[in-house]
Parts: C-alpha cells; sequence; structure tokens
C-alpha cells in the first residue's frame, strides 16, 4: 500500500473506532468495510479484524468498567454458548466467494443498526440494571452469534446489542456493559481458533492500531457521557452499504 492509502485507511479505522466503541462496540464490521474499500485479501482482513477488536474491546471494557457499566453476570450464559463457536468458526477458512457474500450481509445487518438506532426503543430501560437473563436463550443466542462472529472475523457485537434490546435483557446504557466483553472474548477465541492467520497480517498493521486505539479511548469518552452521535453513524450506514455492495457484486 502507498503512503497515501496507509493514511486513508487509518482515518477510516479511527473513525470507525470512534463511532462503534460509543455504543459499546469494538468496530470489526467497520474495518472490514474500511479494507474492503482498499482492496485487501479476505485471508488478510479477518485476522486484521480480529486483532483491532481485541484491542479496541479491551480499551472499551476498561473504559466501561471504570464507568461501573460492565455487569458480568447476564454476560456468563452468552459467552458460555459463544466460545466454543467463536473457535471453531475462526478455524474455518471460507472459500473466497462465500467469505465475500457472509461479510457482504454481516455489514448489511450492521448497517442497518447504524440507520435504526436500537437505543431509540429502549423505553424506560435505560436506567434498568440487569441482574440476569434467560439462561437456555442466552446460550443458543451466544452459540450463534459466536459461529457467525468466528466465521466472519466480527466479535459479533452488531448482532448482540439489538438482540438484549428487543428482548428486554439490558436497557439501553446497560446493553454496552454487556456487549464490549462479549466482543472481546469472541474476538480472542475466534483468532485463536486459527493462529495460523496472524501469518497474513499486514506489515501496516501498526498504523491501524494506534488509529484504533487512540479511536477507542474518544469513542468510549463519547459513548459515556451519551454525546449524539446519531447523524455520524447514519453517514457510516453509507459506508457499510456501499462495502457490503462491494462484497455482495465483486
Amino acid at each position: 500500500m502507498s503512503a497515501t492509502d496507509i493514511a486513508l485507511l487509518s482515518g477510516l479505522i479511527f473513525a470507525a473506532a470512534i463511532l462503534y466503541t460509543s455504543v459499546g462496540h469494538a468496530g470489526a464490521s467497520g474495518y472490514l468495510a474500511a479494507m474492503a474499500l482498499f482492496g485487501l485479501a479476505p485471508e488478510v482482513m479477518k485476522p486484521t479484524a480480529l486483532t483491532l477488536n481485541i484491542l479496541v474491546a479491551s480499551v472499551a471494557v476498561m473504559r466501561l468498567r471504570q464507568a461501573g457499566l460492565v455487569n458480568w453476570r447476564p454476560l456468563l450464559p452468552l459467552v458460555a454458548g459463544s466460545i466454543p463457536l467463536a473457535f471453531i468458526g475462526g478455524s474455518i477458512q471460507l472459500p473466497g466467494a462465500w467469505y465475500r457474500v457472509l461479510v457482504g450481509l454481516v455489514l448489511l445487518a450492521a448497517s442497518a443498526k447504524f440507520f435504526f438506532d436500537p437505543r431509540e426503543s429502549a423505553s424506560g430501560a435505560g436506567s434498568r440494571a440487569v441482574e440476569s437473563i434467560p439462561i437456555l436463550p442466552a446460550l443458543l443466542a451466544g452459540g450463534l452469534i459466536g459461529l457467525l462472529s468466528g466465521l466472519t472475523g466480527t466479535g459479533g457485537g452488531i448482532f448482540l446489542s439489538p438482540l438484549l434490546l428487543l428482548f428486554g435483557w439490558a436497557g439501553a446504557r446497560q446493553q454496552a456493559g454487556i456487549t464490549a466483553p462479549f466482543i472481546l472474548v469472541n474476538s480472542i477465541a475466534g483468532l485463536a481458533g486459527n493462529l495460523v492467520s496472524l501469518r497474513s497480517l499486514p506489515a501496516d498493521l501498526p498504523y491501524f492500531v494506534i488509529a484504533a486505539l487512540l479511536g477507542a479511548v474518544a469513542g468510549t469518552q463519547l459513548g459515556i457521557r451519551w454525546f449524539s452521535t446519531r447523524a455520524l453513524q447514519r453517514a457510516l450506514g453509507v459506508v457499510l452499504v456501499i462495502a457490503a455492495a462491494k462484497f455482495l457484486v465483486t
């Protein structure tokens, strides 16, 4: 990649990290979208997105925990179902065409989340503390999301947070404290499932890491203080749709 391309891609990763961490996510689908726009190969994209996800989610969990938003109890059945399947999904290297279709659909799902921010539908539940969620549904949901996150190189947050709100398992504010650690453990499991993929990490990764970590610090600060980023999130939704189209038609 040229210096200009590295700078532009780092800028997109920085923006994605800000926007995603502001709602308790780590940004994998945003990183995939950015890398897709620059034509990176699937075997490079997956480990790169997971590596960035682990680092960014670590920052998000630390910042959210300091703010008293991380709740481990409702998280346990979700990760119990997701970790083994994320590991299995990470060990599977899909053919290029299949990978592109699957990631394209994931990006479309992510764009829908940003166009229709689920925080707006959490009426009355935003300040309610979550003690637990039903074990069997949580195991099933966690397993399905874990498998998909391992296959695609995402942490699964774009699916988990709307689910938490839809079924009333978490309030608008509390979902970030469940989603961020869920993303962290799934990203680790997905990467552990195929450690050999780390050989495909790009030489320019340090630039992307710096951009993602700076974005995570800024984004978590915005999210903790509930600074409105709705317009920017919907703009990111447009970017994700473009990237998804690039995956699906290429």
